[in-house]
């Protein structure tokens, strides 16, 4: 790592830890730790000002002298470092660790018999490297012969479970529900490939599905491919009054898909349901369900009759070829955990209003795909309605809108990554020369 002072000097570290003086342990194992070779490798320790974060190196190398000690910026330092020791103390389990986790420094545990936060359902050997506090002399070389490879996993865990479970009080008590519920119903209860593997036991709800093949974050962990078949799901608000209407093409469209396993449209108009007769005959199923509430969020609701796990989300105006309809459903079989779509949006911080902002002109970046034009995992239904707030469906239900903003955030929000955008044919002809 390198560390600059505030007099310009560098620090180079493999390991760092702390200790504050006004509460310092009468006991610190690290006092035993052997220097590393000199150079670039060092282990640095640091005592911290009890009133802020500026911290004063001591070289333990018999090589390397300050004059005086130096004053560094310990965020930063932290922030920087590979490997952070956790050694036995008062500040163990509340302080040391968590900090480590949060910055991404790969925690050496130091403390022998020490319960690990969790420790019923997270592998801690996947993102900390478990020492024994009687061998501390062999702490140097251990972490000296850890691959560049398996350091980067590492900090990718610690990444990944602090923003999981540990990064606010309210997950850590979210976190300590959920293994208690499934302590209770081990019928349903999560397995160890969940809680440590994105997006985590929070996201993944086992009343959906016992089995990992359901969800859209496992295929590869299965040797499973994604899903060949689509359900259409056209959301319908207008009453049938025209065979030219764009709601008829759109279903016929969708049909003529080599991918279309069936169609939902879902009727949510005032007026009654047309006559069977006034839809288009198709070569799949068309499964017409009137919405009970008639309300925004309907379109989410996990119905039964959805048979494949990939969704196609459609509004009713939407203008889609077969050739369009084919060529997004491809793009998402190699993304099935993101929403796939055409129609593009983004939001944007206005300085002037001091609020958010959205915007549907073209620009060279996007941050949502509508769900007029979409194709996503059906799971994304069950978490809608089951696992959004309640507040959060009703102001989509009284605003009649915005339901794929929501569910555009909760998609993000699970997989921590952007949705998609495809590109429509153009309609446009490109004007040869020459030739």
């Amino acid at each position: 790592m390198d560390i600059y002072g505030k007099d310009g000097g560098e620090f180079r570290a493999d390991i760092v830890t702390q200790r504050v003086q006004a509460i310092s342990d009468s006991r610190d194992p690290v006092d035993s730790v052997p220097p590393m070779k000199s150079g670039c490798n060092r282990l640095l320790k640091s005592d911290c000002e009890a009133n802020g974060d500026a911290v004063v190196i001591y070289e333990k190398s018999s090589s390397f002298r300050h004059p005086s000690p130096v004053w560094y910026d310990y965020r930063e330092m932290l922030h920087n470092a590979t490997f952070c020791l956790v050694p036995r103390g008062r500040r163990l389990g509340s302080f040391r660790f968590l900090e480590a986790l949060q910055a991404a420094c790969v925690p050496v545990m130091l403390s022998n018999g020490w319960e690990l936060p969790f420790s019923e359902v997270i592998n801690w050997n996947q993102a900390a490297v478990i020492g024994d506090e009687r061998l501390l002399l062999q702490i140097p070389s251990t972490i000296r012969s850890i691959h560049q490879d398996k350091i980067l996993a590492l900090r990718q865990q610690t990444q990944f479970l602090w923003e999981a479970y540990f990064s606010s009080v309210e997950k850590i008590v979210l976190t300590t529900l959920e293994i208690i519920q499934d302590r209770i119903f081990k019928h349903i209860s999560r397995n160890s490939l969940i809680w440590n593997k994105h997006p985590g036991g929070l996201f993944v709800l086992p009343q959906y599905s016992s089995y990992l093949g359901d969800f859209p974050y496992y295929y590869a962990n299965l040797g499973l491919k994604p899903p060949s078949k689509f359900t259409a799901v056209i959301h319908a608000v207008t009453p049938l009054v025209s065979q030219s209407q764009p709601v008829l093409k759109l279903l016929v469209a969708a049909a003529k898909s080599q991918y279309c396993a069936q169609i939902i449209v879902l009727w949510n108009c005032d007026k009654p349901l047309p006559a069977k007769h006034r839809w288009p005959a198709t070569a799949v199923p068309v499964i017409v369900i009137e919405g009970e509430s008639k309300v925004m969020s309907s379109r989410f609701l996990p119905y039964d009759n959805i048979v494949t796990d990939a969704v196609l989300s459609l509004d009713e105006d939407t203008v889609l070829s077969t050739t369009e309809v084919d060529f997004a459903f491809t793009v998402w079989q190699s993304f099935p955990e993101r929403i796939v779509g055409y129609p593009a949006r983004s939001h944007f911080w206005d300085n002037a209003k001091e609020r958010w902002g959205y915007t549907s002109k073209w620009t060279n970046d996007y941050s949502m795909v509508l769900t007029g034009a979409a194709i996503y995992h059906k799971y994304y239904h069950y978490l809608y309605s089951h696992y959004l707030p309640a507040s959060l469906k009703n102001m989509v239900d009284q605003l009649a809108n915005c339901e794929d903003i929501l569910m555009n955030f909760l998609v993000s929000a699970v997989t921590k990554l952007p949705p998609i955008k495809v590109t429509q044919k153009k309609q446009y002809k490109e004007t040869m020369m020459g030739q």
